[in-house]
């Protein structure tokens, strides 16, 4: 491992008032600030998943230097502490925010004794794998992931690169830290620029990617990458594993967001309009930490992230007679169809990566994600990584004579609705009424509850990255969804 060590730079601080209250940013020129921040209200949203909020520097309201502070002393006593091992890698996307955020956590990283590889802008895949290559005691993300501008997080990977089991994470984000001493000796700092290139490297090595095959389809192939570190992580995975034409869209980056992170089609309208002008085989999008997907076909038409996991899947089949999957009760029953249709086996989870992955463990499955466009294929490690779908779907092409459309209709096809509303209600009440309306359905009741029909389902359940209540509705067609959802919206409005 090639390091270069060197000490964070000094940290330059801007305050401004929106609305009364103060926000911290550090590391951009004031104008900068202005221009990419719209703060729209205080939030601070605490989970297994980590903990984000607004950038309020309101302390316990938003997520303020004292609660991010509070957060990593309690992970270096949970996680670091526990370890044999004393290092921790830390990298970040490209949010305007992230600089002072990232400043911030080395500092007391450093003034506890823990020794720090600094990967700068990097995806969080690359993180988790470097965690587990390097053999490091953690891994420190800071990325909001899909949720806007205006919001942060730190999400917290323990010794295998992995996200944090439920209840290792729920003493880290509900447990008071008294304030700490600084010790005489500081932990070491380095930074590292190769986390990328070991990343696709292992990608490449694995017995799922034909390369040979990628190159001589000569694809062209166009890449939203939101202005973050998918805009130089996604280009970089294409070249090396043999796409001859690569359009990059959104890819500088530089944190301005162009367009709501996350990639729902209403959200891709740019990328859209540009295929539907231009000949590509295939549109990609990536959220602002590149651990989720979704792919447009060649017509610019898209796929949707649902059928992120399913193809990826199907590589999969195409190498092995029968496979075990897993995927969480929001995603689509494609995955569950395709794969009982081979003679493998499919298993459920409750919503959330670590959910998602202890299924796995559990099972042996050989593929598994979520139906927000996650694909986690443990060969390269135990969580979501668009670049490994990337290459897995690629290679699908590549090994077939069909366009990408032609491909998705040979899949089982199913429409789901997502929603959010606010509910201010007892939850326990709601999952109440629901199991007593629709006792001769078959119930799932592992996350919130889901229902399910003879060629539909839905799924309420509690967010754990914001303040709201989601619903999820699948059905054959787009019409039979929303009107399935809807239905449940009004059903909760009535409680």
């Amino acid at each position: 491992m090639s390091q270069k060590s060197e000490e964070p730079a000094p940290l330059k601080t801007h305050y401004l008032n929106q609305k009364k209250n103060l926000v911290l940013i550090v590391g951009k020129k004031l104008s900068q600030v202005r221009n990419v921040l719209k703060l729209k209200k205080v939030v601070l949203v605490k989970s297994i998943s980590g903990i984000r909020g607004t950038l309020e520097n309101i302390p316990g309201k938003s997520l303020s230097d004292l609660d991010i502070s509070k957060a990593i002393l309690s992970y270096i006593k949970h996680v670091i502490n526990k370890s044999s091992k004393n290092t921790v890698v830390i990298g970040r996307d490209a949010r305007p925010s992230g600089d002072h955020i990232n400043k911030l956590v080395i500092k007391i990283l450093l003034e506890n004794g823990v020794d720090v590889i600094d990967l700068g802008l990097a995806t969080t895949p690359s993180i988790g794998i470097y965690v587990n290559t390097h053999s490091l005691s953690g891994g420190i993300i800071i990325s909001a992931s899909h949720n806007g501008v205006e919001w942060n997080a730190l999400k917290l990977l323990n010794d295998k690169g992995e996200f944090l089991t439920k209840n290792i994470a729920n003493k880290i984000i509900n447990g008071e830290i008294s304030e700490y001493k600084k010790l005489k000796k500081l932990g070491k700092y380095s930074f590292d620029k190769h986390a990328l290139e070991e990343h696709i490297n292992k990608i490449i090595s694995i017995n799922i990617i034909n390369q040979s095959a990628i190159e001589k389809k000569k694809f062209k192939v166009i890449v939203d990458g939101i202005n973050s570190v998918g805009g130089f992580a996604v280009p970089e995975l294409l070249k090396k594993i043999g796409v001859k034409t690569i359009y990059k869209l959104n890819c500088v980056p530089d944190g301005k967001f162009s367009h709501d992170p996350e990639p729902l089609p209403e959200n891709i309208t740019e990328i859209r309009n540009i295929m539907k002008n231009n000949n590509f085989d295939l549109g990609i999008v990536v959220d602002p930490d590149v651990d989720r997907l979704c792919f447009l076909d060649e017509k610019g038409d898209p796929v949707g992230e649902e059928y992120t996991l399913v193809l990826a899947a199907k590589q999969l089949l195409t190498k092995h007679k029968k496979i075990i999957t897993c995927s969480n009760l929001s995603s689509t029953m494609a995955l569950k169809k395709i794969t009982i249709s081979a003679n493998g086996k499919y298993f459920p989870s409750a919503v959330g990566e670590i959910n998602v992955v202890e299924k796995m463990k559990e099972f042996n499955a050989d593929i598994g994600g979520e139906g927000n466009g996650g694909v986690i294929y443990p060969k390269t490690h135990y969580g979501r990584d668009a670049l490994v779908g990337i290459a897995m779907v690629l290679s699908l092409l590549a090994e077939s004579d069909s366009s990408l459309s032609e491909i998705k209709k040979e899949l089982p096809q199913y429409f789901i609705s997502k929603n959010k509303i606010t509910f201010n209600e007892d939850f326990n009440l709601l999952v109440d009424k629901f199991k007593k309306e629709y006792i001769d359905h078959n119930i799932i009741t592992i996350d919130g509850i889901k229902i399910e029909k003879k060629n539909s389902w839905f799924h309420i359940r509690k967010s754990n990255t914001e303040p709201v209540v989601r619903i999820y509705a699948e059905a054959d067609s787009s019409e039979k969804a929303n009107l399935l959802a809807n239905e449940v919206i009004e059903k909760i409005k009535k409680i």
